[in-house]
Formats: C-alpha cells, sequence, structure tokens
C-alpha cells in the first residue's frame, strides 16, 4: 500500500539520495554529465533544500511502499501569486516508474490546489524527456517554453505545462 506524506526536513537527505539516483538515468542522453552534476548540487545540497521549504515555501512530499521510499515531488501553492500550484519537482526511482506512483502524487498535489482554491497545476520539463508524455495522460497541456540561464554556461530548455483543475 503506498504511503503519502510531508516530508520534514529530516527526510531531506532522503529526497537528495532519490534525486542522485534517478537525474543520471533520466538526464544522462539530454544533459552533460558536468550540467547534472551542477544542476543536483544547486538544487539538492541539504542547504538548498532547507532553503527551498523555509525561505520559498516548497512542500515536498515524499511516497512509499512498506517503509521504501519510492520518490518525492514538491509543490508552491499560489505561484507567483496567483490561483495555480507550480509543481517544481517530480522524480521516482526507476524501479516505481509505470506503476502508477507519479499518478498518485500528480493526484495528492491536485487534492491540495483545490482545497486551497487553486485552479491550476504547473510545471517545468526540460524538452526533450520522455516524460512529457507521462504529463499530457495526466491532463497538462503545453501552454509556452522558456530558456534558463542557471549559471556556469548551463541552460535549461523546458515546456511550461499546465493542467486544469
Amino acid at each position: 500500500m503506498l504511503k503519502i506524506n510531508v516530508a520534514s526536513e529530516t527526510d531531506l537527505s532522503e529526497i537528495k539520495r532519490i534525486a542522485y539516483e534517478t537525474w543520471p538515468l533520466t538526464f544522462g542522453e539530454i544533459l552533460s554529465p558536468q550540467q547534472i552534476e551542477y544542476m543536483l548540487e544547486w538544487m539538492y545540497s541539504l542547504p538548498s533544500l532547507t532553503e527551498q521549504i523555509q525561505e520559498k515555501g516548497h512542500v515536498f512530499i515524499l511516497i512509499k511502499e512498506e517503509g521504501e521510499s519510492l520518490g518525492y515531488v514538491s509543490y508552491e501553492l499560489n505561484y507567483k501569486g496567483i490561483a495555480k500550484t507550480k509543481i517544481h519537482k517530480i522524480y521516482l526511482l526507476p524501479a516505481s516508474q509505470g506503476k502508477g506512483v507519479g499518478a498518485a502524487l500528480i493526484r495528492r498535489v491536485a487534492e491540495i490546489a483545490t482545497e486551497n482554491q487553486n485552479t491550476a497545476l504547473i510545471l517545468n520539463v526540460n524538452r526533450f524527456n520522455k516524460a512529457i508524455g507521462f504529463y499530457e495522460k495526466m491532463g497538462f497541456a503545453i501552454v509556452g517554453s522558456e530558456d534558463i540561464d542557471i549559471g556556469d554556461g548551463f541552460l535549461m530548455q523546458d515546456y511550461i505545462m499546465e493542467k486544469p483543475l
């Protein structure tokens, strides 16, 4: 049985572990090893994760089965002051993919967003990420694209996707 719970700061090392295990497989054919390493350190160092929770208002949710973590999602209600919930991150361990775990996480965030009178979910996804098909099955549509300079000569080339609630 899947258990979905809000992560605490004591869970941050587990979130970091999942990211470090997932990213090379997710982005290995899309990004250089140097960009993957840079982005992992930028987004998943323990100080960065702590800042995301304490200062940026991100909420992390872990999903577990029989005590074993399968993945996580992070979201922010009322993103940029509008009634939309931004999914900042969603990653599943490779063995958990294709089993409804990601769909369960998105459904949970949609429930929370609706409870807080948000009218849509939004997220960014790399334009070459095969997860685009998953998001489309979950009701998201591409509503734009953006290139984000993240420093060190690296660029995030993303689609912006939205799912009405």
